[in-house]
């Protein structure tokens, strides 16, 4: 009996961490087959053009179809896959995409607080210039998040380099020096970042 609770407990852990839970390298279908690779890594576009209120917003926002046709109006205009996006600029029905990166309901998280502190955009969505279909590149679960809530220092950037794709070329000590030197300009004391109200309010 004991033998079987264990296996049981490890099984759930097991359970919990993997990709089938947190849906890590899951590609989610989507009504446009959208490359950030050819967008962002071949392309050179920055994260800001299409999710303009990543600064200012909780929400990093999504494309209006208007944004996508200032190039397609141009480009690939007869494409039989860019058809979603000439009917929805045709009908003003917006595109349904499929979030990748959803947080559950209970958990607020603000972008702008994050991008505007320096924390750059591959540290949650991994190096999304290179993915022809874009998947989940990290586990969005409550570790994620308190593992860099509890030492955010080797997660920060210039604030300029947050939509860059590679990361700093920098030892850890490096890293580690400019993001306690971060934390100090803006009061970010990591005893306090991982109170429950920060993130569940």
């Amino acid at each position: 009996m004991a033998l079987f609770v264990l296996g049981l407990a490890l099984g759930g852990r097991d359970y919990a961490r993997s990709s089938y839970q947190s849906q890590v390298g899951w590609v989610q279908d989507q009504p446009v087959p959208f490359s950030h690779k050819h967008h962002v890594g071949d392309e050179g576009i920055d994260c800001r053009y299409c999710h303009t209120s990543v600064e200012d917003s909780e929400h990093a926002g999504l494309p209006p179809t208007h944004t996508c046709m200032t190039c397609h109006s141009q480009l690939w205009t007869g494409a039989k896959v860019l058809e979603p996006v000439r009917q929805s600029l045709l009908t003003g029905r917006p595109i349904r995409w499929q979030r990748v990166a959803q947080l559950p309901d209970y958990v607020q998280f603000n972008h702008s607080i994050h991008v505007n502190r320096g924390v750059a955009c591959i540290e949650c969505h991994g190096r999304i210039d290179q993915m022809p279909l874009t998947w989940r590149a990290r586990p969005f679960q409550m570790q994620f998040c308190l593992d860099c809530h509890r030492d955010p220092a080797p997660h920060l950037r210039p604030r300029q380099w947050v939509t860059r794709m590679a990361p700093p070329d920098w030892s850890e000590a490096q890293k580690r020096a400019y993001g306690e030197r971060v934390m100090q300009a803006h009061r970010i004391d990591p005893k306090t970042l991982d109170n429950c109200e920060i993130c569940h309010r």
